[in-house]
């Protein structure tokens, strides 16, 4: 955040209009131009107060609902599959590729396959059971799926595909085409830890004009008219019909205007994410006791996931080397955390639909093994040398604490 972030919001408060409008209205001309600056598919961007509601929203406009099942990652957070429950469909999640993090196109293909022929997701009978209708394909961390196969897969099994974009912009693809807007409906999350962030919102983009006008009169309590138009429209700003039983998920122009300030740098900050990684790339990639993270030409590195090589972590899905390397670093003054603990591990998922932790074991070692480190715009060298060396030493710490009897440390 700096001074231009600032002059948006205090531009905002003088201008006496504080709810969703003219600056609402202009960062979704912006976002859709830096996803499609040709203008020739169509992309229309509608903002929404949370990259959550905006997947409730795509869900919803897709006709998702009750007797439905979505297809989706566990790994991931638990916003994907909470609004697929929403509607009162289904979740059928599928592991991620070996040694990935990324949905594995394989094996949406094969649970795809199976629920189409009124069997349950998994091959013991456990799982949902029901009529497949979307994918929700999760790019997680800025490195975005390979959208190409899943597509494949979704045209097969007559799947809408919904992006969890939330990771992934700027990312785009070698031929120019930016993750999220490949699909029927793409969702970018604006919290405060993302790419660009408002502190609270996201945007829902779509190039199917049906879609976007679902999306935009259920966004607003389901009411034919915006707030601005009702405002700056000749038509009486009292004359409007609710058409749907809809949400509040609207952006208020005070987020958006910060947006906009977000926006217009947002190259600026992807090369400096880019750079710390590389950093942490040159510093972790020639030593044997970790993995760096996979990258691709399109990846936006939104966060820089750290793998522990096969020793270092634990055995099965313990991760408890994992976890003495956090403490270590928690020890060091490190923020860390962990992307992501998979969702059919949650006692709710786990409970609903009989999952056990060893159904998804891509995901399982994805997690035991992986920690995030920080990486943030404006993160400076000395901090980044800072965050190495820490890692470095809580490695060793970890080593020897799992040498050590009762957990402690030899002198």
């Amino acid at each position: 955040m700096g001074s231009e972030e600032e002059e948006a919001a205090i531009r905002v408060l003088r201008s006496g209009w504080l709810t969703t409008g003219r600056e609402a209205l202009e960062f979704e001309k912006e976002f859709a131009a830096a996803l499609d600056p040709s203008g020739e598919s169509g992309l229309r961007a509608l903002a929404v107060n949370s990259a959550t509601s905006g997947l409730h929203l795509a869900l919803e406009a897709c006709g998702v609902g009750p007797g439905d099942v979505v297809l989706t990652s566990p790994y991931t957070f638990t916003s994907t599959a909470e609004v697929i429950r929403y509607l009162g469909a289904d979740v059928a999640f599928v592991d991620v590729g070996p040694g990935s993090y990324l949905i594995d196109p394989d094996a949406l293909d094969r649970t795809a396959a199976r629920l189409a022929e009124g069997l349950s997701a998994y091959a013991d009978g456990r799982g949902p059971t029901g009529r497949p209708v979307a994918v929700m394909p999760v790019h997680f961390a800025g490195l975005p799926c390979d959208m190409d196969a899943i597509a494949r897969v979704a045209a097969r099994h007559g799947l809408r595909v919904v992006e969890d974009a939330a990771h992934s912009f700027p990312s785009r693809f070698p031929d120019g085409r930016c993750a999220g807007a490949l699909g029927d409906v793409g969702v970018f999350s604006f919290y405060a830890t993302k790419t660009i962030t408002t502190g609270e919102g996201g945007m829902v983009v779509t190039a199917d004009p049906e879609l976007a006008a679902r999306i935009s009169v259920m966004r607003s309590h389901g009411i034919d008219r915006s707030i601005w138009n009702r405002y700056t429209d000749r038509k009486a700003s009292w004359r409007y019909a609710v058409i749907e039983a809809g949400f509040k998920y609207n952006l208020p122009d005070l987020l958006a205007a910060v947006g906009r300030a977000q926006l217009a740098k947002a190259g600026r900050m992807l090369e400096m994410r880019r750079s710390i990684a590389a950093r942490y790339d040159q510093a972790f990639s020639s030593d044997p006791r970790f993995r760096t993270p996979p990258t691709g030409f399109a990846d936006a590195r939104h966060l820089y996931p750290l793998r522990l090589a096969a020793g270092m972590d634990a055995a099965g899905t313990d991760a408890a080397g994992r976890n003495r390397m956090i403490d270590a670093l928690q020890e060091a003054g490190i923020g860390t955390s962990v992307h992501f603990i998979p969702l059919h591990t949650m006692p709710y998922y786990a409970g609903r639909y009989k999952l056990r932790d060893g159904d998804f074991p891509n995901a399982m070692e994805s997690f035991s093994a992986s920690l995030s480190l920080p990486i943030w715009p404006g993160m400076s060298d000395g901090q980044v040398d800072r965050v190495i060396a820490a890692v470095r030493a809580a490695a060793v710490r970890a080593a020897c604490r799992e040498a050590a009897p009762s957990g402690r440390t030899p002198v």
